[in-house]
């Protein structure tokens, strides 16, 4: 249970610069001074006291002139002086002085105000002496029938401590507070009242809650949480009482508390695996993911759903709920509809597949209307290949997912519009049926397309999959008009000298409309452009060349993105070659065949020219002259190889991908399961030989070790799986106050539990755990201090919240005094605890489209120099892996082989949503075979923090991690 802070330490600040006073001024300004005087001067003592001095001649004048105020403020200061004030002697024994204490203490608790009353109650729970407490138990006692439950509440959390720490004082104390939880009306001392029977008195607890359990849903949210906790706790230890309150748990998922029925869904899981139970939780977490406005619970809420999903005999029922999970979709946050659709494709199946297209293709029509940011981007993509892997498992939706696909074809967002390329390219390749749909679709959205890569795209799909003699045609006339009069040179020419071709000269152009300039030359305008009326300004005044005007394929050209020229020369062979093997008339075939030739010579004509902005390359140069050749000479070798190798080619590669595809699905489940066989023996720490260990060495000796961290490989082994892995050591064996951490790393937070031995034989006051940090790491509260007897050990935990993927370090001392010694405050340094970012490192996996975007796009870079001593590329990689938790994106087969050198990419992804992306480029030396593995490894990631922690990491690993690796090249 957790009891109440004393009163609150505002009152004081440490931080600030209080000018230290003399005790001499303390004393004046303590007996002489008012309330205002006073309650500064108490604020200076209580920190100097806080920072090691002792002022013991002060505590009868505190005695005299400030406990009889009654003025709020000082009696809150006086509690806190109570609490760090030294009340016993030298030899162990209670100060004479604190039985006036006492009698203030008993005084305030028969205060008529009630924040008196309370501040006092919540003090004495921090109140160690039995002896100070005896007189008070009947005031404490009588404010359990005070009339504010300010009182009653915090009268509860006093008696509950000091039962717990000194029954003997109430021994009476369950059945007293399980008589006051009979007639309480208020929820928050029926909270705590409950609480303290859950801990003391479980029996009693149960017996209360089986007389109001039709009672339940009318309580408070925080009595409905502990409600649900001892449920859990009950029915888990003795699995009989389950049909005792199970009905209870399905009545709270109707609770108007979110928390309350976040806790009751996940409780009622782990009591039952009905379908019933398993599908009333499942709607209760959609519902709340649905009506939440925070997207972390969104996001906590999908994870429980994931992991039920993963569960074999759950998964059927979480396919019935397949389209109220898509709901989740009018989330605004990228995250969680990534999880979401996610989610969905996993749990789809035949009968929901159709609803399911239906509810995507809506979405898909509401980002076409959305203002273009980046979520919105990624909300496409996520669309688009959604979409397709639904078409991948259910051909049948193909029909009714391909003509919305296709029009973000037109669309300005690049990434989307590639992605349905890549869908549309799988899907002519693995559905046949589909191709002339296809084709007529794409040759209706070519004229709209504003990207060149899009467009580029395009044409090769065009050319690899157009099948018959009209679908050909129709190509070849969508590229005429695109490209404008031909050739494209002299057609450049006489637009900028304001001349037009004659009528018979254009009959295989695009149709033009005659307009006259103003000096009374002639200009042309094609009716394939949409020019705005800013252009037609323009063409009127002899400005005829204007780019917006220009067909799109001839103004990429003029760009100088002769790229797109190679493209088209490659799929205008395709065309030809397939359009003779359908075409019987040798004019016609000669024709197509000359008309593919003019084309693209006039384009190789035009990059040799000084018209578009960039020139020509060599490679595109070599492509198109290639294809004229290929043309001209027409040899059945090269028609082959364009016609059947070629797509061929392209089947491998999608047979492979797919196969890579599957063998990473097959990992990931891997991951997921362990297989243990049934002849597999079953290994006892306890029962192991002494001969299993060096040197016969003692189980003890090797637990130490492992704690201290100088196990041997051996010992590791014996002990992966124990939490000594993680513990840490703080102080040294001599010092007089020993400390060990056990570091607990839970996604969002770490929890440090902390061993503190008392060596000494001395009784220590006042120890504190003093902590601090550095990075992204913000300590949760201050631990509090405690009092250690001699040779005694107690555990201190404290919360460390992490905002960030970096390296973090805590640091801090503790400091104590010595019961009757004079001197100054002691204090004990601790070592470093460094935060390992692999914690928070999880392998992912990405397209080598979005790998090089965001290798564009991060700013951050951090180059690290391979220094190790291993041997072998493929050794080397193997372990980098597994130190970073990357993921090789580098297919498998393409690291095959003895090669002298290695490039790879890696990528991994932080539990904060953090990318980092590395390159791996390192060789072997050929003329020494010894030598040992070089190169550099090039880290990239958005922010500067993740990719200097994640190079400290590697340059870490390389320096210990890989020391021990050496041995097994041998």
């Amino acid at each position: 249970m957790t009891v109440a802070e004393p009163p609150c330490y505002t009152l004081i600040n440490t931080s600030q610069d209080l000018e230290a006073p003399t005790e001499m001024q303390l004393r004046e300004d303590l007996e002489k001074g008012n309330d205002k005087v006073r309650a500064e001067a108490l604020k200076k003592l209580i920190v100097m006291m806080l920072n090691g001095e002792k002022f013991p001649s002060l505590l009868m004048i505190i005695i005299r002139y400030v406990m009889p105020s009654s003025d709020h403020a000082i009696k809150k200061l006086l509690l806190i002086f109570w609490e760090i004030v030294p009340k016993h002697t030298g030899d162990g024994k209670l100060l004479q002085e604190m039985i006036l204490v006492c009698d203030a203490y008993r005084k305030d608790l028969q205060h008529p105000n009630e924040f008196i009353r309370g501040s006092t109650l919540r003090f004495l729970c921090k109140l160690k002496e039995p002896e100070l407490l005896e007189p008070l138990m009947p005031s404490i006692r009588a404010c359990l029938e005070y009339r504010h439950a300010y009182v009653r509440r915090n009268a509860v959390l006093a008696i509950f401590t000091i039962y717990k720490n000194f029954d003997s004082l109430i021994p009476d104390a369950p059945e007293l507070i399980g008589k006051f939880l009979d007639v309480e009306q208020d929820m928050s001392c029926r909270r705590n009242a409950f609480m303290m029977l859950i801990h003391v008195d479980q029996e009693r607890a149960l017996n209360y809650l089986s007389n109001v359990i039709d009672q339940v849903n009318s309580f408070g949210d925080i009595l409905q949480l502990v409600i649900v906790e001892l449920i859990y706790k009950v029915c888990h230890s003795n699995p009989n009482e389950r049909a005792r309150f199970i009905r209870c748990i399905y009545n709270l998922l109707n609770s108007s508390s979110q928390a309350v029925r976040y806790e009751a869904a996940g409780t009622l899981i782990t009591l039952s695996s009905a379908p019933t139970a398993v599908r009333a939780a499942s709607a209760c977490y959609i519902d709340l993911i649905i009506k939440e406005s925070d997207n972390n619970v969104k996001l906590i809420v999908l994870d429980r759903l994931i992991a039920l999903k993963d569960i074999a005999a759950h998964e059927r029922i979480l396919q019935e709920l397949v389209m109220d999970i898509l709901r989740v979709l009018a989330s605004p946050d990228i995250e969680v509809r990534k999880k979401t659709l996610s989610l969905s494709y996993d749990l789809v199946t035949s009968k929901s597949i159709n609803e399911m297209v239906l509810v995507l293709k809506k979405e898909v029509s509401k980002t076409h209307n959305a203002q273009e940011t980046e979520d919105v981007e990624k909300y496409k993509q996520l669309l688009v290949r959604t979409l397709h892997q639904c078409t991948m498992k259910f051909p049948d939706v193909a029909n009714t997912i391909i003509p919305v696909l296709i029009e973000f074809l037109a669309d300005k967002n690049e990434l989307a519009a590639l992605d349905v390329l890549v869908f549309i390219r799988d899907v002519m390749q693995k559905l046949t049926n589909l191709k002339d749909l296809i084709v007529q679709r794409l040759l209706d959205i070519c004229g709209q397309i504003k990207s060149v890569k899009v467009l580029r795209a395009t044409l090769w799909l065009l050319g690899e999959y157009c099948s018959s003699a009209e679908d050909i045609q129709n190509v070849m006339t969508f590229i005429r008009q695109s490209l404008g009069d031909l050739p494209i040179v002299d057609d450049e020419i006489r637009r900028a000298a304001g001349e037009t071709k004659d009528e018979q000269d254009t009959s295989m152009s695009a149709p033009v409309q005659r307009l006259v300039t103003a000096d009374g030359t002639y200009a042309t305008q094609s009716a394939f452009m949409s020019p705005s009326q800013g252009d037609k300004k323009n063409t009127l005044s002899g400005q005829s060349n204007d780019r917006n005007r220009q067909p799109s394929l001839r103004t990429f050209l003029l760009d100088g993105d002769f790229f797109i020229g190679a493209a088209l020369a490659t799929s205008l062979c395709k065309l030809v070659i397939r359009y003779l093997d359908l075409e019987s008339d040798t004019t016609r075939q000669n024709r197509f065949c000359a008309e593919a030739m003019f084309i693209i010579a006039s384009i190789l004509h035009l990059g040799r020219t000084n018209l578009p902005a960039k020139p020509m390359n060599e490679d595109d140069h070599d492509r198109m002259l290639m294809c004229i050749r290929l043309l001209n000479e027409r040899l059945p070798i090269t028609f082959q190889i364009f016609g059947e190798e070629c797509r061929t080619a392209l089947a491998d590669m999608l047979m492979i991908k797919a196969q890579e595809q599957k063998d990473m699905e097959k990992k990931l489940s891997k991951g997921k399961t362990t297989t243990i066989e049934p002849d597999d023996p079953i290994r006892f720490t306890q029962l192991l030989a002494a001969n299993e260990f060096d040197e016969k060495e003692d189980i003890l000796d090797l637990t130490l070790r492992q704690a201290i961290g100088t196990a041997g490989k051996k010992d590791e082994d014996i002990f992966s799986s124990s939490k000594l892995s993680k513990v840490t050591q703080l102080t040294g064996f001599s010092d007089p106050v020993y400390a060990e951490a056990y570091v607990n790393v839970n996604q969002y937070d770490i929890v440090l539990d902390v061993l503190i031995v008392n060596q000494t034989s001395d009784t220590l006051q006042n120890l504190t755990l003093e902590l601090a940090t550095l990075g992204d790491l913000k300590l949760v509260e201050k631990p509090q201090s405690i009092t250690m007897a001699p040779h005694d050990f107690t555990n201190i935990k404290a919360n460390i919240k992490v905002t960030s993927t970096e390296n973090g370090i805590i640091f801090g001392n503790i400091v104590y005094d010595v019961t009757g010694s004079q001197s100054d405050r002691n204090c004990v340094v601790l070592n470093d605890i460094h935060i390992d970012i692999m914690d928070y490192i999880v392998s992912g996996t990405c397209t080598d489209n979005e790998f090089r975007q965001m290798w564009i796009e991060f700013e951050w870079e951090n180059k690290i120099v391979v220094n190790t001593t291993i041997r072998d590329l493929h050794l080397y990689l193997t372990y980098l892996l597994k130190s970073t938790n990357m993921r090789c994106l580098t297919p498998e087969k393409a690291l095959l082989g003895d090669c002298g050198f290695m490039a790879a990419n890696l990528y991994a992804k932080s539990i904060f949503g953090e990318d980092v992306l590395a390159n791996v480029s390192i060789e072997k030396s050929a003329i020494h075979a010894d030598a040992p593995v070089t190169g550099h490894i090039r880290i990239r990631a958005k922010s500067q923090g993740m990719a200097l922690s994640m190079g400290d990491k590697i340059n870490m690993t390389q320096k210990t991690g890989f020391k021990g690796i050496s041995s097994l090249q041998k």
